[in-house]
């Protein structure tokens, strides 16, 4: 099934892909998370490199800010 547009029709649908373009970029639509999975929290704590350089998990190793020790590593 072949459909030939006109010359005015397809100068209409140029014109309204320009204005949407022209727009800008439309914002997201926002999702309300309403449940957090636990391995995104962070605490509240200093990273072992922040006191003598040990790391707070395996204290024999040097800090090297991995993060794991402020949260649960996932």
């Amino acid at each position: 099934m072949s459909h030939d547009i006109s010359e005015n029709e397809l100068r209409a649908l140029v014109r309204e892909s320009i204005a949407r373009l022209s727009a800008g970029p439309q914002d997201p639509p926002r999702v309300e998370h309403t449940h957090r999975h636990a391995s995104h929290v962070v605490f509240a704590i200093s990273s072992g490199g922040d006191a003598d350089g040990a790391c707070l998990i395996e204290p024999a190793v040097r800090c090297n800010h991995c993060g794991y020790c402020q949260s649960y590593g996932h």
